[in-house]
């Protein structure tokens, strides 16, 4: 794992409590979790021994190390959650397509330099204009909260805190889970194309998405899970019309594609320009609709579909299409995980941009 970033947190699968007194266990519930924890057992009987799985819960998650607090701004802007909550609720209600496209931004913004809000920086060769970011919306949301908030409390609340909590206001805008998000991160000061291009796109093996994401701290568990995400929002045709027409050279569609949905995408997708619905059931809905398209060979990305393809990452996959409950539950756990990756160099010597769309001018 590189040490470029902080880790400040030690989340792993054992971050799941089971609270006798928040749940009552249900036999679905029950069988579940009884398939994680073979999973888990089997597949990384050599790295992870000692690991067990039950039902997710953020209460134990009171410490996230030196960097991040949980009442960072309780006396520094005691209302910046209210601020962001209005202002993102009044965006998603005039678009509610904002709502998947604003949890989206974050994550393009941590799993390059960490959560510093470097996506948001507008110039030249900064991430926001490479080719891995140019389908990315929602940055006019972003500048608008960002100067309000100025107006109450200045050179306090940095982006990269807004930018967390407006993913988490957003996921909740759009009928999925709230979370407690802590907070004290600094705004980058660089901000470069070239790396942002190590975004996943759409098209890499199970492999090398596990990889990644344990490159940032994350393991295979998140992967599934934050894949959910998945079940709003739209992809661009570009991403997927190599299943369509010429999948790995044979000029044929891919085999694994339900017939119908692969009819009706090709309707949808006679350019590349165009959008698809990620889930093409409950597209408005944030459910696990998105694992049980997965066992119908529905899953749009070629990354999606072989979530259920794959020895590692099926039964987890299987097993959250089961309970919604066990899904967002644990959908709030990973997201804590992951805007918490921290690049020390933000941190150090980072700042509380005036306008997140520029570096501070002193």
């Amino acid at each position: 794992m590189s040490n470029k970033y902080i880790y400040t947190h030690k989340l792993t699968l054992s971050t799941f409590n089971l609270n006798h007194n928040s749940y009552t266990m249900k036999i679905s519930s029950f069988i579940v979790t009884i398939i994680i924890i073979s999973f888990s057992m089997s597949v990384f009987a050599d790295d992870y021994s000692s690991i067990a799985l039950k039902i997710p819960s953020l209460e134990g998650l009171s410490a996230i190390g030196d960097d991040l607090s949980y009442s960072f701004y309780h006396e520094r802007c005691h209302d910046v959650e209210g601020i962001i909550y209005r202002k993102v609720k009044e965006w998603v209600y005039k678009d509610p397509t904002l709502a998947p496209s604003l949890l989206r931004l974050q994550y393009h913004d941590c799993v390059v330099r960490g959560c510093d809000a470097s996506i948001l920086l507008d110039h030249e060769g900064s991430e926001k204009t490479a080719n891995a970011s140019k389908s990315l919306r929602g940055f006019e949301v972003i500048n608008d909260i960002k100067a309000e908030i100025e107006k109450h409390c200045p050179r306090t609340v940095s982006c990269a805190d807004i930018l967390t909590a407006v993913a988490r206001d957003a996921t909740v805008l759009a009928g999925g889970p709230y979370w407690t998000v802590p907070y004290g991160r600094k705004d980058g000061l660089v901000s470069l194309a070239k790396e942002a291009e190590i975004v996943p796109k759409g098209s890499e093996s199970v492999t090398n998405l596990i990889e990644f994401f344990q490159s940032k701290g994350l393991n295979v568990l998140d992967l599934v899970v934050l894949s959910g995400a998945h079940t709003i929002g739209r992809a661009t045709c570009e991403s997927v019309q190599h299943r369509l027409y010429d999948y790995k050279g044979t000029n044929k569609p891919d085999p694994s594609l339900d017939p119908k949905y692969l009819n009706y995408l090709r309707r949808k997708c006679r350019w590349a320009s165009e959008t698809v619905h990620l889930d093409g059931e409950t597209p408005d809905t944030f459910d696990t609709q998105y694992y049980n398209n997965l066992k119908k060979n529905m899953g749009l990305l070629s990354t999606d579909q072989l979530l259920y393809t794959d020895s590692r990452t099926k039964p987890i996959a299987t097993g959250l299409s089961f309970e919604s409950s066990l899904f967002k539950n644990q959908f709030g756990v990973s997201m804590v995980k992951l805007a918490s990756i921290l690049d020390y160099t933000s941190q150090d010597d980072g700042e509380i941009r005036v306008d997140c769309k520029y570096v501070n001018q002193y």
